[in-house]
């Protein structure tokens, strides 16, 4: 079992206050690095609509040292601070935090997420309602200025709002304590792809429910196509290993093979050219088309916001290859 270094908010408070009220929500941030992000973060938290007394935040970090905003931060009066080893998956991180946790629902979310103030209201509205539904998510909603790439992003986590949904991404995620217990945690030996896996453990024991009663903003959401790319090579090393032990639902089977499909139809077709066979490399290249012509066709579509078709199919062009050689990469290493 690992065993964590937890402080107390402010840092140098030890030991920590006793709780004047019974938590009602662990709110559980595993992060690395930037603390800017996650200060906006603990700001969004800390202006929840319902008593903020009733909330706790477990942040857990990679990170050794902390700047002197984070080390005197005082706008939550439930606050800790888990210091963990690098080598920690961020499943590894949320399962630290979840062990810590005392409150009666458990919110995960990143460390570059801005709440609405109704977030933690909305989320437990929904439950409460839903009585078929385990896990709840709350709609993405784009910064002001938001670039190109970022309005795409946001349509395609939007495509489908206010209803039952197969997957949620781990950004946001609220259930109750009870529910997580029974899922056995996030995968530990998944460095991406662990929301795929986690989210689908929890529909085993009822409905995930994507609400747009709420909503929050992916601070760090990518902003730059090329820097996209080499993200996506990252978050694509899992692709395989995310498939061990599970059953793989259809709608998730394009997700696996039209990257790799449309990445070795184009290297085909020139290699076909190459050799002056142009009738394969025709097809080849038709296949090509064929995958991101229809997956660009559906977003542009399925988009409840305008989008240039240009950006959709340049978003694809590059998200393809990088998802293959992420994947590659995970198979190799």
């Amino acid at each position: 079992m690992y065993h964590p270094t937890i402080a107390c908010a402010p840092l140098t408070q030890k030991p920590c206050k006793e709780r004047e009220l019974k938590v009602l929500v662990s709110f559980i941030i595993p992060h690395m690095g930037r603390e800017k992000m996650l200060l906006q973060t603990l700001d969004s938290i800390s202006a929840q609509s319902i008593d903020t007394n009733t909330i706790e935040v477990i942040v857990v970090s990679k990170n050794l040292t902390v700047s002197d905003e984070l080390d005197q931060y005082d706008k939550l009066s439930n606050f800790k601070f888990v210091t963990v080893d690098k080598g920690l998956t961020i499943s590894q991180q949320r399962n630290v935090g979840a062990e810590i946790a005392s409150g009666q629902y458990f919110a995960f979310v990143d460390a570059d997420i801005e709440l609405a103030e109704n977030w933690t209201s909305a989320m437990l509205k929904t439950l409460h309602d839903r009585t078929d539904a385990k896990l709840v998510s709350a709609i993405q909603k784009n910064s002001a200025n938001a670039p190109p790439l970022e309005r795409l992003r946001t349509a395609l986590s939007n495509a489908k709002t206010e209803c039952e949904v197969k997957f949620l991404p781990g950004r946001n995620l609220f259930l109750h304590k009870d529910t997580f217990s029974r899922t056995n945690g996030f995968p530990e030996h998944l460095i991406t792809c662990e929301d795929y896996v986690f989210t689908q453990r929890v529909s085993e024991f009822g409905k995930l429910f994507y609400t747009d009663a709420s909503n929050y903003i992916h601070i760090g959401e990518d902003k730059a196509f090329y820097s996209m790319a080499k993200k996506e090579i990252w978050r694509g090393q899992s692709n395989i290993k995310s498939i061990g032990g599970r059953k793989i639902p259809l709608r998730e089977v394009p997700s696996f093979i039209a990257p790799p499909i449309f990445t070795f139809g184009i290297l085909l077709s020139f290699i076909f050219l190459a050799v002056d066979q142009k009738i394969l490399a025709f097809l080849c290249m038709s296949m090509s088309a064929a995958v991101i012509g229809l997956y660009s066709l559906r977003l542009y579509l399925n988009s409840k916001q305008p989008l240039p078709l240009r950006d959709v199919i340049f978003f694809y062009l590059l998200y393809f290859p990088a998802r293959t050689i992420g994947t590659i990469k995970g198979i190799l290493l």
